[in-house]
């Protein structure tokens, strides 16, 4: 899976057949999601974890889809939904949430509320196509800024800590995703 990834990255950033690339990496997303977290989601629903990691695939899996272009239209709602995924573990689970708002930054519980209300917020935007352009620009806006006053902070911290650049990686991808969504979309 490392290997295909780093390969299509390299074919997309250097524009060598974008768009079966893409459409290509869609697919493998698609399939890890089906055969790796759609089990464990069914084996376990109240876990948050299969959720998130498997609701961050599928919304990677959409912005590759939407990134082949016009026909693969299903990538924009495959983004969107997940997002509704995210808001509403935000709005679960606000006071663990709370805790990752880095200290110098007033109102944690605030924070996670509003952040799952914007994911939420997002996802109709996108849906119903009522300023799905500056939605998506803004939720990546959003996760670019995270990298920065909340994930870079806890890799420097806990460089040996795995856990903490896989968020900082997927923190970067969505925002491309959604940066990839925006692109896509005009209002």
């Amino acid at each position: 899976m490392g290997i295909a990834l780093i390969v299509a990255s390299i074919r997309i950033a250097t524009t060598a057949k974008t768009r079966v690339t893409s459409m290509l990496l869609g697919f493998l997303l698609f399939l890890y999601f089906l055969f790796l977290y759609a089990p464990r989601l069914a084996a376990n629903l109240h876990n948050p974890g299969p959720w998130t990691s498997g609701a961050e695939i599928l919304a990677l899996c959409g912005a590759a889809f939407v990134l082949a272009g016009k026909p693969w239209t299903i990538g924009r709602y495959l983004f969107a939904i997940t997002l509704t995924v995210f808001g509403v573990q935000h709005l679960i689970y606000a006071h663990f949430v709370a805790t990752l708002v880095p200290s110098w930054i007033p109102g944690h519980l605030f924070w996670a509320y509003a952040v799952g209300i914007a994911f939420i917020a997002t996802t109709l935007s996108i849906v119903t196509h009522v300023k799905a352009h500056l939605a998506a620009a803004l939720l990546g806006l959003m996760f670019f800024t995270w990298v920065f006053i909340l994930h870079l902070p806890r890799v420097v911290s806990a460089s040996r800590n795995g856990n903490e650049w896989t968020s900082m990686f997927v923190a970067l991808a969505m925002c491309g995703g959604a940066w990839i969504i925006a692109g896509a979309v005009q209002d």
